[in-house]
């Protein structure tokens, strides 16, 4: 039976009836963080409580990367395809340059540590902005336990200055975000405080300005069931989020098209391959794969 649900026909043009989703690697305990290297034919991938970024690549399988990684959770890659990284562990955010030697481009704002940096994007003039919830610090599970020096951000590191700026401060616990294709949007997910009993969660949608300042900042749309962690953006604005039950596509308007079913929850998801039209899913103690008629941006 094939991995979908079709909510909007159009969904149908989306995917491909014969494609499978196939389990690439698992045992491990919490996958996070998936991004594509097309130049090296490889996905790294985060095991968080492991301590260990994770390579695999489609004739070798699985390898090391990075052990300890310092519980690294999100990656990305920056303009000039280095990888920059979100540490739980050490509470920063990190760029491996070509010879492998490791820059930090953000571990305190107003002299303050940061609480554990989730997930990063870059836009196209090289600034990078991430999240900083406070989940690798309200346990040992993630990274180390300690107290909140600052509220949970999201924050702007300029290309040029590389001065940080909290250019939203409205969050309970900001989680994923990612810019649409021409970039007048920014989208964010709200998973809440860990221990809040209901907990706000929802994805934001924000107007980016030629500048970079950010307006608006309404409600997209709330997931069900489980909650927007992780989610990738496909060429035509598309959303792909994260959800209890699989991966969720939500058009640029916000309404569910369809799903891709995983059958563990997902956390995060990147676009790959020879033409940035495989999908990678990290779920819970896996690494799937499948394959669609929409490209990644």
């Amino acid at each position: 039976m094939p991995p979908y649900e079709i909510i909007e026909p159009v969904f149908q043009d989306y995917i491909l009836g014969n494609a499978q989703l196939k389990q690439l690697a698992t045992g491990f305990d919490w996958v996070e963080g998936p991004v594509w290297f097309g130049d090296a034919g490889c996905l790294l991938f985060s095991d968080i409580p492991n301590d260990t970024i994770h390579r695999w690549t489609p004739n070798a399988g699985l390898s090391t990367y990075r052990a300890p990684s310092h519980f690294a959770n999100g990656h990305t890659r920056d303009r000039a395809g280095r990888l920059v990284s979100c540490e739980h562990g050490t509470r920063r955010v990190t760029r491996t340059e070509y010879d492998g030697t490791i820059t930090v481009l953000a571990d305190r704002y107003q002299g303050k540590r940061l609480n554990s940096p989730n997930d990063v994007v870059v836009k196209s003039d090289g600034s990078v902005w991430f999240t900083d919830p406070h989940y690798g610090i309200v346990s040992n599970y993630e990274g180390h336990q300690a107290e909140e020096e600052l509220p949970c951000n999201v924050y702007r590191i300029d290309p040029i200055t590389a001065t940080i700026e909290a250019v939203l401060t409205d969050f309970d616990c900001p989680n994923g975000l990612a810019f649409s294709p021409d970039e007048t949007v920014l989208y964010v997910a709200d998973t809440g405080r860990k221990f809040d009993r209901p907990r706000t969660q929802h994805i934001r949608a924000f107007a980016v300005a030629p500048d970079g300042t950010l307006s608006g900042g309404a409600v997209f749309h709330k997931i069900a069931p489980g909650a927007a962690d992780g989610f990738r953006v496909d060429t035509d604005g598309n959303l792909w989020s994260s959800a209890a039950d699989g991966v969720h596509c939500l058009s640029p308007a916000g309404v569910p098209l369809g799903k891709i079913l995983v059958p563990e929850l997902v956390s995060n998801l990147c676009f790959g391959g020879r033409g940035k039209h495989v999908m990678f899913i990290t779920a819970t103690t896996s690494v799937y794969s499948i394959a669609l008629i929409r490209a990644g941006v």
